[in-house]
């Protein structure tokens, strides 16, 4: 799924159809590619299940996979959480320190700083 979102092109497609449902020539009459190209795009993002058809007349009409997209979003969500929380560790972690400094206490030296014997 990363790797189909990784192309400027298909995150482009993938906003389009966000906003509505389209056919394939509704799409790359929006974008600076060509109707093989969008059809190559669409391919690759059906494929990864973030997109779906369905035929309407002649043509067929393509629109988000919401089952995808929430496959992705909990990816995302899941890398995001980990690094709020080393962030939150890490603001408190200052926290202390400044506190601690403040109040005139020595510093902890840090994990990754040798102590020094002066």
């Amino acid at each position: 799924m990363l790797d189909a979102v990784g192309d400027g092109t298909r995150r482009a497609i993938l906003d389009l159809l966000a906003r509505s449902p389209r056919s394939v020539g509704e799409l790359a009459a929006e974008l600076p590619v060509s109707r093989p190209a969008v059809s190559l795009h669409l391919k690759v993002l059906r494929e990864a299940g973030l997109v779906t058809s369905s035929p309407a007349g002649t043509r067929n009409v393509y629109r988000l996979d919401q089952t995808g997209l929430a496959v992705l979003r909990r990816y995302l969500d899941r890398l995001w959480g980990a690094a709020l929380d080393r962030f939150a560790a890490a603001a408190e972690a200052t926290a202390l320190a400044e506190a601690a400094w403040a109040a005139g206490e020595p510093a902890e030296p840090q994990p990754d700083e040798p102590e020094t014997n002066e």
